[in-house]
């Protein structure tokens, strides 16, 4: 078990996510932010069904870090309400691990 995450979170696009994903890593809050392509959303949002185009963060970082990172996302962030989905990493490479421990 570690004690590192990895939070998802989905961006209106790419350029909001590379705003997001420099901040992060500049601030130290994570190690490393993967912007992947346009993913397909389908939600219920204001009693409504939305079908839209999203790029989707993978962001790695620390337990410890997620409150400070959480935070951040918020203020940067153009939705009201964005995705900020934290899963605990049970395991992985050692020496990744603790290059992403190192990071933040």
């Amino acid at each position: 078990m570690t004690d590192s995450v990895l939070i998802f979170c989905t961006c209106e696009d790419e350029a909001e996510g590379e705003r997001i994903a420099h901040a992060l890593v500049q601030e130290r809050l994570a190690a490393c932010v993967n912007i992947l392509p346009p993913v397909r959303s389908i939600y219920r949002w204001n009693d409504a069904v939305e079908d839209t185009r999203e790029n989707l963060l993978l962001i790695k970082s620390t337990a410890e870090h997620f409150p400070a990172l959480r935070d951040r996302i918020v203020a940067l962030h153009s939705y009201k309400t964005p995705e900020i989905i934290a899963i605990p990493i049970a395991a992985g490479s050692e020496e990744y691990l603790s290059w992403l421990r190192e990071q933040v």
